[in-house]
This record gives structure tokens, C-alpha cells and sequence, in this order.
């Protein structure tokens, strides 16, 4: 099992081997038993026995610093890992890369002061609590704008004061501490005054209240509404500096988005392989689907659709590792692409396998439930594609827009 005192940097191909074996023999029957709901499965006991089998199996934390038990990969070399573990819907939590820890630990290995890492950041990277990310906000608060911010902190005597509503807020309920986007400064509307705070969950007045029942299963800590009414936190759970936090809301979103394809993939090819296995089987009209020409079409489409995603993936990640400039707009066009081109793979997929496709005797269907909200989450494809729109006219134009 590796620690923070033995772990070291992996070699990305033999680690996504090893995830490949793990996930297949371990994670996938879980995941089958409970059609992709991780409450069902057990919700919290069923994530610490899957981190526990994965640490036992040296594939646990691959994104997270080595000196904290991870595997410390970039973003490029954790690519192939991640479509790996994301071929089971539990595999992401297994690993401990699931969306929103696997965003926060990036978060905090980048902005954290070095008390906020052994507070806050080593715990998460070690599994040892969950964490959540509170920006989202019932209307007219922020949404896909996050401009829209209306949660307010505000000084008082023994740090900072924070109240507001927040909903959609993914891991929530069981989360050992939230990362808290409220505004310091500016006015609703405004790109400025937004500030970052650590709030741990047992701080008086942070309510988590109802799950929002989404189509989604597999998340753990459900997508909840919270509320902060004076919740004071210290001057030192300050994440950054103060009314710099929709600048350092960058530094986490680009790299989730990349994280969110590389699991998806996953699954999309998880959803494929099996309508090609069942077609390739299946009889009808003198002949086995496969060898039927519009099924050989639809098979060829999701094999396009698979690969223009990763390439376009890791030609962000690339991006990323480099900390060119032009990744804002990379990856901004591979989330909205895979987020479009991997749902295509699972509607086709459930096409092709007919009743079966619709039914939970194929995982085809929990894999389509799962993936069609990323249309949505980490910003819908119409923001992205207004911003995709925006950079390019600057570019080429120089137009203000």
C-alpha cells in the first residue's frame, strides 16, 4: 500500500494497466449489483472499502501530490488513468478522483497556505474526508454566470461572516469541510470581488439541507442545498488572496473540466464495447447485427466520436501542463465536444442494443443517465461556446465583443 513516506511518481502506462485490472475486478461488480447508485451500494462504507481496495492495489491518488501518498501525475499523464478508473462509475471514488475532491485537491495543492494543506488538503488527498465546492446558487444568484454571486462575507472582529444560499451542491451531504465562493467586494454583475474561504462543516451556522433529486446516481453526497447564516470563519481560511477568488475559480475549473472528459470517456467506451459485444452476438434479418450496415455505422460514429474526444483532450491537457494561455480556449472546446460527442456514444449504444439497451441487464443505460448532465455541469455547452465564440472574434478581429 502506498504512503506519503513510500509513494512515488508512477509510470502513467503501467499504473492505467494496473487501474484497468483493479477496476475490472474489483469496482465493476459492485457497480453492476447497484446499476451505478452509489447510495444504494452503501454510499459512504462502500467508498471507504473501494479507497481501502485501491490503496491496497497501488492505484490510489494518482493526481495527488507524492509527498501526500499520490501518485503526482500531470494532467497529460493522468489522462489514460482516469479513462481507466471512469470505465466503472464507481471507479473515479475508488481512486479518489471523483468530481469535487479531485478539483479540490488541485485547488489546495495550488493556492493553500502550507497550514490550510495540513489542515485541509491532506486529509483530502488521503481519503480520509470528502470536500465540497459551494459557488452555485439558486436564481438570481450565480449559476452559469458565477458574476451573479450573491453570497456575502463581510469582517467582523474574529475573521469573516458569511451568509447565503447555495444549491446543486455536489458531495455535500457528508463533505468534512466546503470550499465557499462569496463576495467580498463589487456588486453582482461585476468580474471582481469574489473571495475563496474554507469552511469546515461542523461551523455553526452552515446548514446542509435537501438533496435536489437529479437523473444522476453515482456521486457521492448528492447534489444538496446548503446555507451559511453568520457563519464565521478565521482571517487564516482565506483561500488566496480576498477578491481574487474568481481567478483562482479558473485555476480549479480548466483542469476538472479536462478531468470530467478523461472519466467520461470511460464510461462512453464502457457503453460502446458493450453494444459491440452485443451486436457482434445477436442475430436478426439472416445475420448478426454487427455485419448490418446502418449498425456499422453507428459503431463507426461512436469509434470517431471516442477518438476526436481524446484527442482533443489531451491536446488541452497539453495546454494545461504548459500553462499556455490558449488553454482557456482548449478547454473550453474539448468539454463542450466531449460533453455532446460522449452522450452520442451512449444514445447510440442503447440504440443499437434495442430493449436491452433500455433495460439495467446492460450498463448501457445507467452510463447514458449518467452522462447526459455534463452538458451542464462545469458550465453548459452554450456558455462555453458564447466564450469560445468571444475569444475567437478577439483573436482574429481584435473586435471587443
Amino acid at each position: 500500500m502506498a504512503t506519503a513516506e513510500t509513494a512515488q511518481r508512477a509510470d502513467p502506462a503501467e499504473l492505467a494497466a494496473r487501474t484497468r485490472e483493479f477496476v475490472r475486478e474489483v469496482v465493476l461488480p459492485l457497480d453492476d449489483e447497484y446499476d451505478g447508485d452509489i447510495a444504494a451500494a452503501g454510499g459512504e462504507g462502500a467508498r471507504v472499502r473501494l479507497q481501502d481496495a485501491a490503496r491496497d492495489a497501488g492505484v490510489f491518488a494518482p493526481h495527488a501530490p507524492v509527498e501526500l501518498g499520490g501518485h503526482g501525475l500531470g494532467m497529460t499523464d493522468r489522462a489514460a488513468v482516469f479513462e481507466e478508473a471512469g470505465y466503472s462509475l464507481f471507479g473515479p471514488l475508488a481512486l479518489n478522483i471523483a468530481a469535487p475532491d479531485e478539483g479540490n485537491v488541485h485547488l489546495l495543492a495550488e493556492v493553500a497556505t502550507a497550514a490550510q494543506r495540513q489542515e485541509f488538503l491532506t486529509p483530502l488527498a488521503l481519503g480520509t474526508q470528502r470536500s465540497a465546492f459551494a459557488m452555485t446558487e439558486p436564481a438570481p444568484g450565480a449559476g452559469s454566470d458565477p458574476s451573479a454571486l450573491l453570497t456575502r462575507a463581510v469582517r467582523v472582529s474574529d475573521g469573516w461572516s458569511i451568509s447565503g444560499r447555495k444549491w446543486f451542491i455536489t458531495g455535500a451531504d457528508g463533505a468534512g469541510f466546503f470550499i465557499v465562493m462569496a463576495r467580498t467586494g463589487g456588486e453582482p454583475g461585476g468580474p471582481d470581488g469574489a473571495t475563496m474561504f474554507v469552511v469546515p462543516a461542523g461551523s455553526p451556522g452552515l446548514t446542509v439541507g435537501r438533496h435536489l433529486d437529479t437523473v444522476d446516481r453515482s456521486m457521492i453526497g448528492g447534489h444538496c442545498e446548503v446555507t451559511f447564516e453568520d457563519v464565521v470563519v478565521p482571517q487564516d481560511n482565506v483561500l488566496g488572496a480576498v477578491d481574487e477568488g474568481f481567478r483562482y475559480a479558473q485555476v480549479r475549473l480548466g483542469p476538472a473540466r479536462m478531468t470530467h472528459v478523461m472519466r467520461w470517456l470511460g464510461a462512453a467506451r464502457r457503453a460502446h464495447e458493450s453494444a459491440v459485444q452485443h451486436v457482434s452476438g445477436r442475430d436478426a434479418f439472416g445475420a448478426t447485427l454487427a455485419s448490418l450496415g446502418m449498425v456499422q455505422q453507428q459503431i463507426a460514429d461512436n469509434e470517431i466520436d471516442l477518438a476526436a474526444s481524446r484527442a482533443l483532450l489531451l491536446r488541452a491537457c497539453a495546454d494545461l501542463d504548459a500553462g499556455d494561455r490558449a488553454a482557456s480556449q482548449s478547454t473550453s472546446i474539448a468539454k463542450t465536444f466531449a460533453a455532446e460527442a460522449l452522450f452520442r456514444v451512449a444514445d447510440r449504444s442503447m440504440q443499437i442494443c434495442g430493449g436491452l439497451g433500455v433495460s439495467a441487464e446492460l450498463p448501457v443505460a445507467r452510463i447514458h443517465r449518467e452522462l447526459r448532465p455534463f452538458r451542464i455541469y462545469d458550465g453548459p455547452s452554450e456558455v462555453h461556446r458564447w466564450a469560445i465564440a468571444r475569444r475567437a472574434v478577439r483573436r482574429v478581429a481584435g473586435a471587443r465583443v
